[in-house]
């Protein structure tokens, strides 16, 4: 398969992913259907919007080309229709949304790091892996940090779980692995790192120290 092909159906692939976690946060939120359209768009482009802002490019993508952010709308009132459809049994169904969000929340990242990196190494930031790689973890959180400023709760990066730590482990991989290998494996293998470090962190409970204070 063609390595752009590759890389254009890892950003649908993110879009959707990070659309349908914003979704379901807003929805959680009891935010109306603009709200919740809102606040999934903002999830899936935000961390794009930020990594072309780093790199100085201006416009961000997302304004010239509309068409993930057409899909990241869409996704977005099909997530609010659905969740409309089952609110008579939204209690039992709210005890599943932190399952599936994290689920789609673990391919969003994964599929934004890779994206992000690339998109650096296109922009000809190939010799700064720093750099690169730094571009992949905020493509990756940046919308996530965002949505959960929106909803007025502490961004889930930094409180739980292992999450911007496997962004910056995909990235490593992704960087690397592609000047040995051939793109294609490298995106699969550094998603499917990505994915595995995310959902371990969450079945096991996996977190970085931090300190309690005693009040």
């Amino acid at each position: 398969m063609n390595d752009t092909i590759i890389i254009f159906i890892m950003e649908i692939v993110g879009t959707v992913a990070f659309a349908v976690s914003g979704s379901l946060v807003a929805v959680k939120g009891s935010l109306d259907l603009f709200g919740v359209i809102f606040v999934g768009c903002v999830t899936a482009v935000g961390g794009g919007i930020s990594r072309d802002i780093l790199m100085g490019r201006f416009p961000p993508a997302i304004f010239s080309n509309t068409f993930f952010l057409a899909i990241a709308a869409v996704t977005c009132v099909l997530a609010f229709v659905f969740s409309y459809l089952r609110r008579k049994s939204f209690t039992d169904f709210r005890r599943r949304l932190e399952v599936v969000n994290n689920f789609f929340d673990a391919i969003g990242l994964a599929a934004f790091t890779v994206t992000g990196v690339e998109s650096a190494i296109t922009y000809e930031f190939s010799n700064y892996p720093v750099f690169a790689i730094s571009a992949g973890v905020l493509t990756g959180i940046g919308g996530g940090i965002i949505r959960d400023v929106l909803v007025d709760k502490t961004p889930y990066v930094l409180r739980k779980h292992i999450y911007a730590l496997a962004s910056a482990i995909g990235g490593c991989l992704y960087f690397y692995t592609r000047i040995y290998l051939n793109k294609t494996v490298a995106v699969f293998i550094s998603v499917g790192i990505i994915i595995l470090i995310r959902i371990l962190a969450t079945k096991f409970h996996w977190k970085l120290p931090k300190v309690i204070v005693e009040e």
